[in-house]
């Protein structure tokens, strides 16, 4: 175990955000695990830890369910979060069993390989819609352009939000999602908890209008299993809502710009793509390997756990890496270079364990479309300004990626 004084790893540092990856060698040079105390966290870089400690029920995504705060040994939250904390702690990614088994359990009949297979001819309609756009208008900015618009429509098509009402959802996300960043500041904060306020409140129209006239929608769907007898409170479905608009295009969106920009940096594999769209699904793994789209996964210690020899007590929070464990090259070979024909490759970009991403089928067949839209419709296509990154570290994007159709 090694201490945090002198690492690279610097969350806030433009030059670390814009390439984690050398610091992220270096931390799995130290060992096993890394006390960080910037940040009050255990940083864990390496694949095979993240990848057993995703599935290790001594840690959790919530301690509430066994501790209170103060025998946790943590200071609650402000009050005046108190609306972000309510709408992000009934989501079922920071719920731990029985509560998230049996929300989970609602929400994967909705993402059943059937079901996301017959969404399928849709998505690609959609893909192949907004990049002739993109290419009508002899290019654009590749984000805002197809990224964005894409995941936003299938996600809101799916929970039955109306169309008019989706300019809406992106930026309600964007301002939600600040708060998953290391040490949020008090204006991060505050947007989150206007976001918070306003989404929910639209969710809870909605659903009294599903109540009223039930649609094929996800929301309607949950509505019914609450009225059959699957207990679901009205805070969880907003909640779920929310949690499934958030994560079901956030990854997506920076999945695709963060994939393109890498293709552009490296014009060898973009040729080999653009001479074989077979190479599609696997190009699309190793995109997602190769600069992964979250960063940084967090767990509470629930019970005493030992990393090589370092104990961490329980109350304690660990960081996993997940762009380090990406890059680990006792996973991969030669994790540097981008290889669209990579065969192995076990990356956790989608995470593990019974938090796995319930969206991930559906992520592969948007990012396949959009792909595979662009290969056809636009194969010369050309990189027209250098990217600005996100200044966020944990989920990782661009704030834009304008290109050219050539």
């Amino acid at each position: 175990m090694a201490g945090s004084s002198d690492l690279a790893f610097d969350p806030w540092d433009p030059a670390f955000v814009a390439d984690p990856y050398p610091a992220y060698a270096e931390l799995r040079a130290r060992g096993r695990v890394v006390r960080y105390e910037p940040t009050d966290q255990w940083l864990v870089p390496h694949h095979a830890d993240v990848s057993a400690l995703l599935r290790d029920r001594r840690l959790g995504r919530t301690y509430q369910h066994r501790f209170s705060h103060e025998e946790f040994g943590r200071t609650p939250p402000p009050p005046e979060h108190e609306p972000f904390h309510t709408l992000n702690d009934h989501g079922m990614l920071d719920l731990e069993p029985p509560d998230h088994t049996r929300i989970r359990r609602l929400v994967s009949k909705a993402f059943t390989p059937r079901t996301v297979e017959r969404l399928k001819p849709y998505v690609e309609g959609l893909a192949d819609e907004l990049v002739a756009g993109l290419v009508r208008n002899g290019g654009g900015d590749l984000l805002t352009d197809v990224a964005e618009p894409l995941p936003v429509a299938v996600i809101a098509e799916m929970l039955g939000i109306p169309e008019a009402d989706r300019g809406q959802l992106r930026p309600w996300s964007a301002d939600i999602c600040g708060m998953y960043e290391l040490n949020p500041s008090e204006e991060t904060a505050a947007k989150a908890v206007r976001a918070s306020v306003e989404f929910s409140q639209y969710l809870r129209e909605l659903i009294a209008a599903r109540r009223k006239e039930p649609g094929e929608d996800l929301v309607s769907g949950l509505i019914a299993a609450h009225d059959e007898g699957d207990r679901l409170t009205e805070q969880e479905m907003i909640s779920t809502a929310v949690l499934l608009l958030n994560a079901g295009h956030e990854a997506t969106v920076n999945a695709t710009v963060n994939g393109w920009w890498a293709l552009f940096r490296n014009p060898d594999q973009l040729a080999a793509l653009r001479a074989d769209h077979s190479l599609v699904p696997s190009a699309i793994e190793e995109l997602m390997r190769y600069d992964t789209p979250l960063q940084l996964f967090e767990r509470w210690v629930l019970d005493d756990i030992e990393i090589d020899g370092t104990t961490i007590p329980r109350g304690s929070e660990i960081a996993m890496l997940f762009g380090s464990a990406n890059h680990d090259p006792a996973v991969f070979t030669d994790p540097g270079r981008l290889d669209l024909t990579r065969g192995d490759n076990p990356h956790i970009s989608f995470s593990a364990g019974i938090h796995y991403c319930i969206g991930a089928p559906l992520a592969r067949i948007e990012l396949a479309a959009s792909m595979t839209a662009l290969l056809r419709q636009a194969p010369a296509l050309t990189l027209a300004a250098e990217p600005e990154r996100k200044p966020n570290f944990v989920i990782r994007g661009l704030s834009g990626l304008r290109v050219e159709v050539g």
